[in-house]
């Protein structure tokens, strides 16, 4: 893995670093995230920025500790959302006619969060607090090794190739038709390059997943075809790891650089997990909206 210009020796960090088997990704120990000080979380951004993905055992954060974490990495999009099976009167939503359901099940598609938005996020902290016995588990996937593994006449053929991005029509594709939630907005769908530049590393990744479709210039089958081909080339190892939670596991993971997915459990089981997105920067996030045709 290619360093990031000015990123400090691991040795001199206050906490450990423990690279995982794949193309990015760390585990993180011996720090506490309700109490970094100044160094210690510029360590840490550095860290993100190199690794793409971190994972943090056993923190058990609070959701307003999470919250507090998540906005030392910028502006929030949104503070917390649940992601989770269970109802406010602490019932199991089990029914697919459920939206909450139709979400979750639409999550395990690989994406990138709010491509369908005119500003892509930044990055996520993801929390679990009840987790099921089996399952349940989320992958990550490298977009920017990915680019670097492609052959030439395939970087050649996207390098000026954009793609429409929409929460319709990724739920829809999946079967599944909703007409109120986050995200779910009327507004023309934005068009995003399927190469971009990292904004803080400088490395060039790609921008696709579920939500991207109708690429100008192609077939609605030429489109489809050549995305999809794109997303199986870079689930592959070594480009992937899905995370095994526990109840108390923190991670945070760089939305401009990374795909990630939900993975199928027993929806008779309680799952519960708490999703903080960060903003991103409307001068590298932004696309335009422009009606599809």
């Amino acid at each position: 893995m290619p360093a990031i210009s000015g990123f400090q020796e691991e040795a001199s960090m206050n906490f450990d670093v423990k690279p995982i088997d794949a193309t990015f990704g760390a585990y993180v120990t011996g720090l506490d995230l309700r109490s970094l000080d100044e160094k210690d979380f510029a360590d840490l951004y550095n860290c993100w920025l190199k690794y793409s993905l971190l994972v943090f055992p056993g923190q058990h954060l609070t959701t307003e500790e999470q919250v507090t974490f998540a906005k030392r990495f910028g502006k929030m999009e949104f503070d917390l959302s649940p992601i989770s099976n269970v109802d406010k009167d602490g019932s199991v939503v089990k029914s697919d006619e459920k939206d909450v359901v139709k979400m979750l099940k639409g999550n395990m598609g690989w994406h990138q969060d709010s491509t369908y938005m005119p500003v892509q996020a930044k990055g996520a902290v993801f929390s679990a607090h009840v987790v099921p016995s089996k399952g349940g588990e989320t992958g990550w996937a490298d977009l920017t090794a990915a680019y670097e593994a492609l052959d030439d006449a395939t970087k050649e053929k996207i390098k000026d190739l954009k793609a429409y991005h929409s929460l319709h029509y990724s739920q829809q594709k999946m079967g599944f038709r909703q007409k109120d939630g986050y995200g779910l907005h009327g507004d023309a769908p934005p068009l995003r390059p399927l190469v971009k530049v990292h904004p803080e590393t400088g490395r060039t990744c790609l921008t696709i997943g579920r939500h991207a479709y109708g690429i100008p210039g192609l077939s609605d089958a030429e489109s489809e075809t050549l995305l999809e081909e794109l997303v199986n080339f870079t689930v592959q190892p070594p480009r992937i790891y899905h995370h095994h939670w526990e109840a108390g596991d923190s991670v945070i993971w760089d939305n401009r650089c990374l795909l990630h997915q939900a993975t199928p459990w027993d929806m008779n089981e309680p799952r519960v997990m708490y999703h903080s997105r960060i903003a991103g920067d409307p001068k590298s996030e932004f696309a335009e909206s422009v009606s599809a045709a």
